[in-house]
């Protein structure tokens, strides 16, 4: 692997910026973000690092899922010391890289599997629920949030149509119509472009609500099933679950596809906004510029966000969540 500078020198030396990959069943966790009382993703993943470090680091994430919400292409980055990140090969003539993801595994399953009976008795019981897929240094400059370009993430339904299978119950939305695939890309196609989904998004105190949604679309997979495709620069709070239930009253043929178009530029959150359910959402990919490009995109996504929470004019750069 070629060695790189550190992602974040700092004046002691510096640390090396590791790049985690990572996978997980949502359905086991309360979301990503640490909550007190609260078994999440970022939960499970910073003790486990405690547990070989001994010290508490913090992950910084590309996409903070909610609760239920699975991954198969989420990305994080953890600031590591050059003697941890080699010492985990522990004076061993292996890569820092391999043995990292070998001893993270089995604290993983450690972490999942300790503690006091209660309710995370399921997670523990359904190891491994978190996967870290890959362990790398990172290009000089990559921040896992700030340098992504977009999100993908995938949503599965089965209509009355398709038929419910039910080895698939727990990833697949059972929808309880017929739905039509033409008019849910009619409606989807009205959506695209940089836009303000405030009618669609859980608003946060601070944070702006204007996305670039770049792919929405629906498509009949070899099975029957109904498969969306999400890609935004970034979503905000419960962006695509209202997206995804939304227009399926349109492709179901309650509302004409004109309606998600009025609710766009109506701009207001309201009773109609139903939230589909979480657990067929997957967030399959994050995508980053190539190595030379990472500290630029971070440093204008920065701005970007900067001037979101002054009230300053947008522009077409990412809004990452």
């Amino acid at each position: 692997m070629t060695q790189l500078e550190p992602a974040a020198p700092r004046g002691d030396g510096g640390l090396l910026r590791i790049r985690l990959d990572i996978a997980y069943d949502g359905s086991l966790f309360s979301g990503w973000a640490v909550q007190p009382g609260l078994t999440t993703v970022e939960g499970i993943l910073e003790d486990a690092l405690f547990t070989l470090l001994r010290r508490r680091v913090r992950l910084t994430v590309g996409g903070r899922t909610d609760a239920g919400v699975h991954a198969r292409g989420q990305v994080a980055h953890v600031d590591l010391t050059a003697a941890e990140w080699e010492g985990m090969a522990r004076g061993r003539d292996t890569d820092p890289s391999k043995a990292f993801l070998r001893r993270i595994a089995g604290t993983i399953n450690r972490v999942l599997t300790s503690g006091p009976a209660g309710p995370d008795r399921t997670v523990r019981s359904m190891v491994p629920a978190v996967v870290v897929r890959s362990a790398a240094r990172a290009p000089q400059g990559f921040d896992a949030r700030f340098s992504a370009l977009w999100r993908r993430y995938s949503y599965a339904i089965a209509d009355t149509a398709t038929g419910q299978d039910p080895l698939r119950r727990a990833t697949t939305l059972w929808y309880p119509a017929s739905l039509d695939v033409g008019l849910l890309n009619e409606g989807a196609a009205l959506l695209l472009g940089m836009q303000d989904f405030a009618a669609f998004c859980k608003p946060r105190e601070g944070a702006t609500t204007i996305r670039d949604l770049q792919r929405y679309e629906f498509a009949r997979g070899p099975g029957g099933e109904i498969i969306a495709t999400i890609q935004a620069d970034a979503f905000c709070h419960t962006m695509v679950r209202a997206l995804v239930g939304s227009t399926l009253r349109v492709g179901s043929g309650e509302m004409p596809a004109a309606w998600l178009a009025d609710r766009l530029a109506a701009r207001i959150k309201d009773a109609r906004s139903i939230l589909a359910a979480p657990h067929p959402l997957v967030l399959e990919e994050i995508a980053y510029p190539a190595d030379g490009d990472l500290m630029a995109r971070a440093e204008l996504t920065r701005a970007r966000r900067t001037s979101d929470a002054v009230g300053e004019p947008q522009g077409r750069s990412g809004h990452p969540v």
